[in-house]
């Protein structure tokens, strides 16, 4: 799975220029030459002095998935990583994006278990404030079903069962329809 960042929105809500934008500078210009490598270093190194910036542990995490996920190999550990998203999503509670990040690099790292279990405290923060199932739920479903393949090609083991059924559910919401709707649509007939 090949996740693209963009940079992170760092302003404040009214429009001024945020503290996070200061602290930042520096790891995104290196970021946009090229350098993700001393863009991670640069960020970890202002996380000591910052660990309660939400925006900064996101975009260390972003960051340090994308140079392992290009260096093909743990420079930094998934735990590092893991912990990062974590305290962003702390931090930040009301941000949607911080949970679809951290549940898509749960899956990424195979947890499933905890990648479902994100992606559908997700879901539900979509449900109550009324959008139907979006491209993060979406996409997710696949890259769920894909996993599972991996884990266990047969579907055999009965712990899956409940992931498989979850994805369909979102796969379905994505094309527009509710679950029962798709299925009458699939045994009618017509």
């Amino acid at each position: 799975m090949n996740r693209c960042v963009q940079e992170p929105l760092i302003f404040a809500k009214n429009g001024e220029r945020n503290m996070s934008d200061d602290i930042m500078a520096e790891a995104m210009e290196l970021f946009r030459s090229g350098d993700l490598k001393g863009a991670v270093e640069n960020l970890d190194g202002k996380l000591r002095s910052n660990r309660d910036n939400a925006i900064l542990q996101h975009t260390y995490a972003e960051f340090a998935n994308m140079l392992n996920m290009e260096e093909q190999e743990d420079v930094v550990p998934g735990t590092k990583i893991m912990m990062s998203y974590k305290k962003a999503m702390e931090l930040d509670e009301e941000n949607d994006e911080y949970i679809a990040d951290f549940a898509s690099f749960a899956l990424e790292c195979r947890r499933v278990p905890q990648a479902v279990k994100e992606f559908q405290r997700y879901s539900h923060r979509l449900e109550m404030a009324d959008i139907p199932t979006d491209d993060v739920l979406y996409m997710a479903a696949r890259n769920i079903v894909d996993t599972i393949e991996v884990i266990d090609p047969e579907k055999a083991n009965p712990m899956v069962q409940p992931w498989v059924k979850q994805a369909l559910v979102w796969a379905v919401g994505g094309l527009g329809y509710t679950p029962e709707e798709a299925a009458k649509l699939l045994t009618s007939d017509d």
